[in-house]
């Protein structure tokens, strides 16, 4: 079962998407993604993209970060994100989008910025190298900014693209059981 590991919300239990479409995140990850994170978590802008249960996003409210955006294609995921945002009492900080990631990217457009972004699609499908470039192309990244990209254990985040790749600086790159999760964060003008 999940749950909220500490902040506000701290053992607050989740509800889970039942079947295959979705794959939590296990605890053991999330609290080790946490830890390294916890000078970026403060006050933060957060994206939790592809979120399923809408946990990642939630950890975050519960530790300290000023809002989150959680978007999940599958309208099944979002009823279960409304109702664990209602269940840690985080609602009221946290927007919840029923659309397709690249929809959502291009409605915000140079109108919002991230400081923390959560990326876990399925697997298969190969969406990391498509959704990294649009944050740097739409504007969506602040300067010091941390991308958290889960992928299957030997997939490259950027794919094929080496120019997509000189883009961002990998801060960690870490594997936990089958999943590998990889810390990114964007490369400023002057390093390019």
């Amino acid at each position: 079962m999940m749950r909220i590991i500490t902040g506000k919300a701290r053992g607050t239990h989740l509800l889970t998407l039942a079947g295959e479409n979705t794959r939590p995140t296990a605890e053991r990850v999330k609290e080790a993604v946490f830890s390294s994170l916890q000078s970026v978590v403060a006050d933060a802008e957060v994206l939790d993209l592809f979120a399923g249960s809408g946990q990642m996003a939630l950890e975050a409210l519960s530790r300290g970060a000023a809002r989150a955006v959680a978007c999940d294609s599958e309208k099944a995921a979002v009823k279960v994100i409304e109702a664990n945002a209602d269940k840690t009492h985080l609602a009221n900080t946290c927007e919840i989008f029923c659309m397709d990631y690249a929809a959502l990217l291009r409605s915000m457009r140079d109108r919002r910025r991230f400081d923390l972004v959560f990326l876990d699609p399925p697997y298969a499908k190969g969406l990391l190298p498509a959704t990294l470039a649009m944050l740097l192309d739409f504007d969506l990244l602040n300067a010091d900014a941390r991308v958290v990209c889960e992928s299957a254990d030997g997939q490259d985040v950027f794919g094929t693209d080496v120019t997509l790749a000189e883009r961002y600086k990998t801060l960690r790159a870490t594997r936990y059981g089958a999943a590998f999760v990889t810390v990114l964060t964007p490369k400023g003008e002057e390093t390019l």
